[in-house]
């Protein structure tokens, strides 16, 4: 089984019945040229892919539209309740947000959300800010872990501010049972991922990064020479999880690329499966982790 464990659905079709809305994610998120998508579509594009299950990532920006939801942790419930077997929905919280931390209960107990994803530079925060230890503790006491954006992002307002790999030591330090995964290696920043990594067993990253080149020539540089290939293959192995941020990079091509990079089989097996099953904490096939 593989798992893509980075996968923004806004434009999803079954989610994009408001036209407006629509028009509103194009805009924040800084993507212009996909339209909706089936989810046949998407299903299609995983086969192609060799990838059996999706995590898909919610965002809640509210504190900066108005008290709007660009996507919500409903919308994620309703889409993981349409293919059980190939969604895996995470929440999303806006940290300014005084309930965020009683939100994000709910998302855990009642809409049965398996992670939290945050965005430190588009939610203005940092990852030791003190109003965060309240939305870390729901994090503990329901074991789910947090994905993290860190590195370069593309959406409309969101500079790289809280978003280098060093913001987060402090939390990696402080909170050493809290599992968190610092999305898109944190490029360009990824030899310092690497270092958190090795340092904090807490710590992952995911693959999802493609900022030049094709995917095979990206990934020859960021996962052979920008991070050697023996670090992942000999001390990384059980930190990096496969992910591509689609729709904004495309799957099909990054799941290619990976695989002939040259990982030791167990490796990537690790890669591509293994190492998200013990992020998320349990096992996605219905199995006790």
């Amino acid at each position: 089984m593989a798992i893509d464990i980075h996968v923004h659905p806004a434009f999803f079709a079954p989610i994009n019945e408001d036209q407006e809305k629509e028009q509103r994610r194009h805009d924040e998120l800084n993507l212009h040229k996909n339209g909706t998508a089936p989810l046949e579509h998407f299903f299609h594009k995983m086969d192609c892919a060799g990838i059996d299950m999706a995590v898909l990532l919610p965002e809640d920006y509210s504190s900066s539209m108005n008290g709007e939801v660009l996507v919500s942790n409903e919308e994620i419930r309703k889409l993981v309740d349409m293919a059980p077997e190939r969604f895996i929905g995470f929440a999303s919280v806006d940290p300014h947000d005084p309930k965020a931390a009683e939100k994000l209960e709910y998302a855990f107990t009642k809409l049965d959300l398996k992670g939290l994803k945050l965005h430190p530079s588009k939610q203005d925060f940092h990852p030791s800010d003190e109003y965060m230890n309240d939305i870390y503790d729901v994090c503990m006491k329901y074991n789910r872990p947090i994905i993290f954006h860190c590195g370069l992002s593309f959406e409309k307002g969101a500079t790289t501010k809280n978003c280098h790999p060093l913001d987060f030591e402090q939390l990696a330090e402080e909170r050493s049972d809290l599992r968190f995964s610092l999305a898109h290696f944190g490029w360009p920043w990824c030899r310092e991922v690497a270092m958190l990594m090795l340092k904090y067993p807490n710590v992952y990253t995911d693959t999802g990064a493609l900022y030049f080149d094709s995917a095979r020539e990206f990934y020859e540089q960021m996962l052979t020479r920008d991070v050697p290939m023996t670090w992942i293959d000999r001390s990384l192995r059980h930190q990096v999880m496969f992910g591509t941020d689609d729709p904004r990079f495309e799957m099909i091509r990054m799941s290619a690329a990976i695989e002939r990079l040259g990982f030791r089989e167990s490796t990537l097996k690790l890669i591509k499966e293994g190492n998200a099953i013990d992020f998320l904490g349990y096992d996605p096939r219905g199995e006790d982790k």
